[in-house]
């Protein structure tokens, strides 16, 4: 058993929030049908322009556990298909820009009368109202409206650009991940789905309360690079060794930072952690000790001693990881072929009912034939419909 088995869910979006928010419901057991647009509507799709669709497809984790079928939305042929399928799902996701799902004929209004226990997600970067709704933008730019960007960066205060990781996949795939779950378990008590606004500015901005927190309470405006949490103080740093890799140290507890200047040889320091005049030469200090061994060199001496303290692994380094391995965080899923797909593995644990990556993604339209005989279409119906360009 799978905990989200029978939950049924068009995914409609193609960037990265909306297929990494499905994917994390699809390694629960939720099944996912991807609804993608023909290449002559989308202008090829990523997968499509790929030298080998298939098998890039494959080692997706985005399209896992997922089936395709390819719908021109602007056809009315199509539009039916979709009307079919929504009578008969639990949840719809889409990461359109505001009013292209209307222009389309296929939101929440059009689609509630259809189903009323459907739960309907539009993610976006700004929100369906307000004075930027229909601004274009990316990750970078809905981190640095909400505060994000701004408290990530070098001590001269210009932002680091972190890679996508706040906007598109927290706050805009799990935050939605977690309303899709939660106006579910409200149906379950209203038997009424609903209509779910996900902002990944309002996402990030979430992220970062507990930021607000002090400007708020005490009017605090955090620095790039002078605060403890991003890059300020000496026990909560990254530090370059001998062989030009990293090694990064979160010593914020006292016992932690004495334990780490003990060992290093320098209990001298340890009063530093303390006094913010003295962080820039305490970290100029340990800068000069970190570059005198490799990094594995400082993770073996200083991995017993009760210090915080991580390698900073490069991606070809991660799957070999004695933690990552243990854990079994890297699965191989069975592609077209028999050919395993390295991927990573579903990370929420649960004992009881756990996730399973059932099956590697699969190219665009793999599954319209299939879809289109369950909805009660014959060949020669299906047939017309490629032929009349509503479905690929």
């Amino acid at each position: 058993m799978l905990p989200l088995d029978n939950i049924r869910i068009l995914d409609l979006s193609t960037r990265a929030p909306g297929p990494f928010c499905t994917m994390a419901l699809s390694d629960l057991g939720a099944e996912v049908l991807l609804v993608e647009a023909p290449p002559s509507v989308d202008g090829g799709g990523r997968l499509s322009r790929a030298a080998d669709p298939a098998r890039e497809a494959a080692f997706d984790p985005l399209r896992r556990n997922k089936r395709s079928i390819v719908l021109n939305l602007k056809h009315p042929d199509a539009r039916e298909v979709f009307f079919a399928l929504a009578r008969d799902c639990d949840v719809v996701v889409e990461g359109f820009r505001p009013g292209v799902v209307g222009r389309l004929g296929i939101d929440y209004e059009a689609l509630r009368p259809l189903n009323l226990r459907l739960v309907y997600c539009s993610i976006s970067g700004y929100g369906q109202d307000g004075p930027y709704r229909l601004l274009p933008g990316h990750d970078v730019n809905y981190i640095a409206f909400a505060g994000a960007l701004g408290i990530i960066g070098q001590g001269d205060g210009t932002p680091s650009i972190p890679y996508n990781l706040l906007g598109d996949y927290a706050a805009g795939g799990l935050l939605s991940a977690v309303a899709i779950l939660t106006a579910l378990w409200a149906r379950e008590r209203t038997g009424r789905g609903q209509y779910i606004d996900m902002s990944m500015t309002d996402g990030a901005l979430y992220l970062i309360a507990p930021v607000m927190a002090g400007f708020f309470g005490a009017g605090r405006v955090p620095r790039p690079g002078h605060d403890r949490l991003n890059g300020g103080a000496p026990d909560y740093q990254v530090y370059r060794c001998r062989d030009g890799k990293f090694l990064s140290l979160g010593c914020i507890e006292a016992k932690f930072w004495a334990n780490l200047c003990r060992a290093l040889g320098r209990p001298d320091l340890v009063s530093a952690q303390n006094e913010p005049r003295r962080h820039d030469a305490a970290i100029a200090e340990l800068q000069a000790i970190f570059a005198g061994r490799t990094r594995d060199e400082w993770f073996e001496l200083l991995k017993d001693q009760e210090v915080a303290v991580g390698k900073v692994y490069s991606a070809d380094e991660v799957p070999d990881d004695p933690q990552v391995s243990s854990r079994g965080m890297i699965a191989a899923v069975p592609a077209a072929g028999g050919a395993p797909a390295p991927q990573v593995a579903v990370a929420p644990r649960l004992l009881g009912t756990p996730g399973r990556i059932r099956s590697a993604g699969v190219a665009p339209g793999a599954h319209t034939r299939e879809v289109l005989r369950a909805l009660g279409r014959d060949d020669a119906q299906i047939d017309a419909l490629y032929e009349r360009g509503a479905v690929g």
